[in-house]
């Protein structure tokens, strides 16, 4: 079953009255991500009184304060699009990549990694940045230090570029802001053809 329907399931068996500890609770079981870590990407125009909040996080405040203006029965779908905009957390996108053999390090910690995955997207803080490199296992596996030829094609016509310093494929948002969700799915679109059209045996 896909990560996005068994979160949909934990979702529904806490009702229409679910709050921010629930939302974490469930993104953190089912996704193994904690929100209280990532970053807020979002503005708040209305932020209810600390005090009433108790120990909650600023994290957790936010996602009570959208969960209130919110006009209609809550869906699964919808509080991802919540997450997505608050925290830049798209749980669609990385439910759908598993399997996919692409680690994905984002807000501080490991959101997607298994043993045998070919390649690492590792964004920086903020969503503003992200480099590409080749796991220890790819490298086991064809004795390359690098990317392949075809996948660093790819990448550069995207905007990419090599980074030195860093020893990886490289993108900085000239605008300073969060990485668009479009470009990151560009991203993993090259990165899953180079896979499915000569890695696959790997």
């Amino acid at each position: 079953m896909a990560k996005v329907a068994t979160m949909d399931k934990y979702l529904d068996s806490y009702g229409k009255k679910i709050c921010s500890s629930d939302i974490f609770k469930v993104v953190n079981s089912v996704f193994e991500i904690n929100l209280d870590k990532a970053p807020i990407l979002t503005k708040v125009d209305t932020v209810e009184s600390f005090s009433s909040k108790g120990d909650n996080s600023m994290s957790r405040i936010v996602m009570d304060s959208y969960l209130n203006q919110y006009d209609k029965e809550i869906t699964g779908a919808g509080i991802r699009g919540m997450i997505n905009e608050i925290f830049g957390v798209n749980l669609d996108a990385i439910s759908s990549l598993e399997g996919a053999r692409i680690s994905l390090y984002s807000k501080d910690q490991w959101v997607v990694q298994h043993e045998k995955d070919l390649f690492v997207v590792h964004t920086g803080t903020g969503d503003t940045d992200v480099k590409i490199y080749p796991t220890k296992y790819f490298t086991d596996q064809t004795g390359l230090e690098g990317l392949p030829t075809d996948l660093e094609i790819l990448l550069t016509e995207l905007g990419y570029s090599f980074n030195v310093e860093i020893g990886s494929y490289y993108f900085l948002n000239p605008t300073g802001e969060a990485i668009p969700d479009v470009f990151k799915g560009q991203t993993m679109g090259v990165i899953l053809k180079v896979i499915h059209q000569s890695l696959t045996n790997l």
